[in-house]
């Protein structure tokens, strides 16, 4: 687990999912639906370690920010037009 500490600048963190997929190189310019996908893929990933009991002590707070996610990712795909179903999911 990678922790910024204090005063440590938000550039010198690799971008990256928290699920362990391979993030995009630096270079490219992911569409907005490729964000929102990837948001949706690590929204079910916290879900996941939610529901298998990983960090006990936050489960109140990130089962708060899973549902805040999955609100903001709804006014996305509705504000954006996008489908409701991921791209991978359609493949």
């Amino acid at each position: 687990m990678v922790t910024r500490l204090p005063g440590e600048a938000m550039e010198s963190m690799a971008s990256s999912s928290v699920s362990g997929e391979p993030s995009a190189d630096s270079s490219s310019n992911p569409s907005t639906a490729e964000l929102v996908e990837q948001l949706r893929a690590d929204r079910l990933w916290l879900l996941q370690q939610i529901d298998a009991g990983r960090w006990p002590e936050l489960r109140l707070d990130l089962a708060a920010l899973e549902r805040e996610l999955g609100q903001v990712l709804e006014q996305a795909q509705d504000t954006l037009k996008l489908d409701p179903e991921p791209l991978r999911a359609r493949q």
